[in-house]
């Protein structure tokens, strides 16, 4: 059942996907993580417009920063340009900021 689940989901979110839209967030697949990556792309303007936003895509971002937003970066430098895009999204999709570093 939960392969159907996941199924459906990857076959939503490709139906729905903008092709305007090229960064891809890096979730590191939702895994237990004690320390977080950082992201290699920085997302474009077109995933600050709330009409693009994409559920599966959405909920991953405010499922990956809730969660580890307050881990340190495994290499312990600060986040990158690409980092704080994403987390200005994170905010911007309503989530609370001190949930981020």
């Amino acid at each position: 059942m939960k392969k159907l689940i996941v199924l459906a989901a990857l076959a939503l979110a490709a139906c729905s996907s903008d092709p305007a839209v090229t960064a891809q967030f890096d979730d590191e697949q939702q895994s237990d993580i004690s320390c977080m990556k950082h992201q290699e792309q920085t997302p474009g303007e077109e995933y600050f417009d709330e009409g693009n936003w994409d559920t599966v895509v959405s909920l991953s971002i405010l499922r990956y920063y809730t969660s580890n937003g307050t881990k340190p970066y495994c290499d312990g430098k600060a986040a990158t340009e690409a980092d704080q895009g994403w987390r200005k999204l994170y905010v911007q999709m309503g989530a609370d900021q001190t949930n981020i570093r």
